[in-house]
Order: C-alpha cells, then structure tokens, then sequence
C-alpha cells in the first residue's frame, strides 16, 4: 500500500511495550493516506460502500449527535481501511511487540468521537477496559490493539489513557466495560488490583499507539471543535483458535454456523497479515 512508512520494531520498542503494555510508534502512515481514511469515515459514515459485500452490522449514526460512533469490520466496505488494517507491516511490528510467528486480522473499528465542546457531558466517553475482555472466546490474551490517529490527538479532543503495566494484572473480571462511561467508578472497581499510573497516549496525525490485548485504556469525551477519528486493528497471533464456554462474540460465528472447540480463525474473515 502506498503511503505506509515502513518501521522495524527495535529491541528497545518491545522492552518498552513489554514493561508498559502500550507503545507509540512513530509516523506510520503519510498524509496523503490519512486524508484518504478521513474521506474514508464519512463514506462509511454515509453508507457509500465499496464493493458488493455487506457491513457486519447496521452503520447508524446515533440520535445524541456527541455519542461515540463505532463500527467494527469496516474493511468488508472500505478499501482504504482495509489496505491499512491488511497491511503486511502492521503485522510484521506486532508480531515483533508480542513475540509470535505469525498474526491474522481479529476485526478492525472506526472510530469517530464527535465535537462535545462546551457541553459537561460524559457521552464520549470509554470506560476502562481490557480489550480481551470481549475476547474471551479467543484461545489466547496475547493479543494487540493497534489504534491509529488521523489527527493530532490528545486529552482534549478525548485521547485514549492506558494504566501503566496493567497487562500484567491478568485477565479480570468485570474488565469488558467499554461502554461504562463512568470512569471515576471504574477506577474506584479496579485501581486495587495494582499500581494505578494512568498516561495519556498523545499523538501525531499517522502515528498509532499498540497496547495489549490485556491492557486497560479509556478515554474522555472530545472537547475540541473537532470530531476526533481513528482506525483500529485488532489483531491477534496467526494459531489462534476458538475456545468455547468463554463469553460470546459476533466473530464466532464466521468460522461457521456449528462452531467447535479448537476451531481455527483462520479463513477468509481473518486474514494472514504476516508469517515469519
């Protein structure tokens, strides 16, 4: 894909990541493509597809107009998202970060945190969570979340904030609280289980932060003038499988409709991003 900045992952990225659960990367993808994806937003955003496939679920834009829009698998519609969360380079540093041979595309998300400026509301809000936590079904928690801004983004336009080393705490119960925007409870629920060290992911246009699938992150609302945009790949090691009895996720039933323990993620739906 062009506009992609090629990037190797050196020993210190994976020391930093190992340490923190998160790393910022630098400029990945060239300003020509970020525009590219912003154009790509509100196509989706609209409905306009490309292709003759379907979205995974119905794309509608909430009634509250600052509520979080989100819509996962936007490469089925969209060629641009998906030349960037099929990038063979996305897989390459990630497998570099977690330590595995090979990774595959879990799902992707667009993202889009509308304007709330001069309002006191918490509707844009993330509550925190472990991306794992809607995952369960997922053989492994060695999993990577690689968020990509496409603008400048920090707290006040409603950044992401990652708990320092929280990956270590494990998987915890409770953790798939995404849509709990009450972020003083949720660290009231959480903050016991280790060192509470909470750093704004700050970024420049084209750079993109990677967390474990097991660290906790949320973020605020957006108080810029501006909606804040973003795409995500979820992406996870290339021998992962289905593990039944562990919560539920509409990605199960695209490996078939009478799923088995064991079953590999590993058609059409979830592609090979990059093998060693």
């Amino acid at each position: 894909m062009m506009g992609f900045i090629p990037y190797e992952v050196t020993a210190q990225d994976k020391r930093d990541f190992e340490r923190d659960g998160y790393w910022i990367s630098p400029k990945l993808i060239d300003d020509e493509t970020i525009e590219k994806l912003r154009l790509a937003h509100e196509r989706i955003w609209a409905s306009d597809f490309d292709g003759d496939g379907y979205p995974m679920h119905d794309v509608r834009i909430p009634e509250n107009k600052i509520a979080l829009r989100k819509h996962d698998n936007g490469w089925w519609i969209n060629d641009e998202v998906k030349n960037v969360v099929t990038h063979p380079d996305l897989g390459r540093m990630s497998a570099d970060l977690i330590g595995e041979s090979s990774i595959r595309l879990w799902h992707d998300q667009v993202i889009y945190k509308p304007s709330a400026a001069g309002q006191e509301t918490m509707a844009g809000n993330v509550g925190w969570h472990q991306d794992y936590g809607f995952w369960k079904c997922s053989s492994t928690s060695n999993m990577v979340t690689v968020w990509i801004a496409l603008q400048d983004t920090d707290l006040s336009n409603g950044g992401m904030r990652t708990i320092l080393g929280s990956h270590k705490w494990g998987v915890v119960e409770g953790s798939a609280a995404f849509f709990d925007q009450d972020l003083d409870g949720l660290k009231q629920k959480f903050s016991g289980l280790g060192e509470w060290k909470d750093e704004p992911c700050i970024l420049k246009a084209g750079q993109a932060s990677f967390h474990h699938g097991l660290t906790f992150h949320g973020s605020g609302p957006n108080l810029s003038e501006q909606p804040r945009l973003s795409i995500v790949a979820h992406l996870m090691p290339g021998d992962t499988v289905y593990k039944s009895g562990r919560g539920r996720h509409d990605n199960v039933r695209l490996i078939g409709p009478r799923p088995y323990d064991g079953q590999p993620f590993n058609n059409e739906y979830f592609p090979l991003l990059y093998s060693r």
